[in-house]
């Protein structure tokens, strides 16, 4: 589909570039303050240290002698189960959760996450059946628990991502904060594959994918040692310093343009000219 736009005679470009140049310099004084910088260090770290290892156990469900030899299919079904661990983890985290301090949720949905990946550890090692739990099972339990909890982890820091937004560039920001947390998620999966290369995990071969799962697990944990970098404050009060919301601001047109900033049209409509 293709648009006819009206051509605007003598416009100007300039404040186009103007408003890119002060988007960005407002973006850079943000990501300066040690209240923006520290927590998104901390995401990304949380983030990264929790290896993403799924494909050496999709390969174990389904093509390893020793797993359960579950069907390609069956194993979809059996994720798709786990979504509704994440809708109970955000209801949960809704009706319960959503007043406390963001480091105190950070401690224990982080502890929480490393103790449930040791479901994994469970079911490589067969232990479920001694315990006399079938596969299947255990397996849906599995996924609803760690997708419940990885909810229950994931909320805090969306909710903190969107507290560390300035006003102006509240849309700017939150993307580059998301970009970082991609980034915390990609490094996830290329360490996860690391360490499977590493221990020779491979398509057929499985001897180690238990040691695998047990340092993922550990490596859990290890976001704690740098907690001190979530702020104390809890989800309702906590706020930017005034210099970076522009509060101390002593021009009200100076707030106002600030706050219109990433409202503003870049290129004026002919209708407006």
């Amino acid at each position: 589909m293709v648009f006819s736009e009206s051509h605007v005679p003598g416009f100007s470009y300039k404040q186009v570039n103007q408003k890119f140049i002060d988007a960005g310099r407002a973006m850079w004084r943000t990501m300066k303050c040690s209240d923006v910088w520290r927590p998104s260090l901390y995401m990304y770290i949380s983030l990264a240290l929790s290896l993403n290892i799924h494909e050496g156990l999709f390969y174990w469900f389904t093509d390893s002698k020793d797993g359960p030899l579950f069907a390609q299919e069956t194993v979809g079904f059996i994720l798709s189960i786990g979504s509704v661990g994440s809708i109970l983890g955000a209801t949960l985290y809704q009706l319960v959760l959503k007043d406390h301090a963001f480091r105190g949720i950070c401690l224990w949905t982080q502890l929480l996450f490393a103790l449930a990946g040791m479901l994994d550890l469970i079911l490589v090692l067969r232990l479920n059946l001694k315990l006399g739990l079938p596969d299947y099972l255990f397996i849906v339990v599995d996924e609803v628990v760690s997708q419940m909890i990885g909810r229950l982890k994931w909320m805090p820091l969306l909710v903190l991502t969107s507290k560390l937004c300035p006003h102006g560039i509240e849309g700017t920001f939150f993307a580059l904060l998301m970009s970082i947390d991609n980034a915390g998620f990609m490094t996830s999966s290329w360490l996860g594959g690391v360490l499977l290369h590493v221990l020779k995990v491979t398509r057929t071969e499985f001897g180690n994918l238990w040691l695998a799962v047990l340092i993922r697990n550990v490596l859990r944990v290890s976001p704690l040692f740098v907690l001190f970098l979530v702020p104390k404050g809890d989800q309702n009060t906590f706020k930017l310093p005034g210099e970076i919301t522009g509060e101390d601001s002593d021009s009200d047109e100076e707030k106002e343009e600030t706050r219109n900033l990433e409202l503003a049209s870049l290129v004026h409509s002919a209708d407006r000219r």
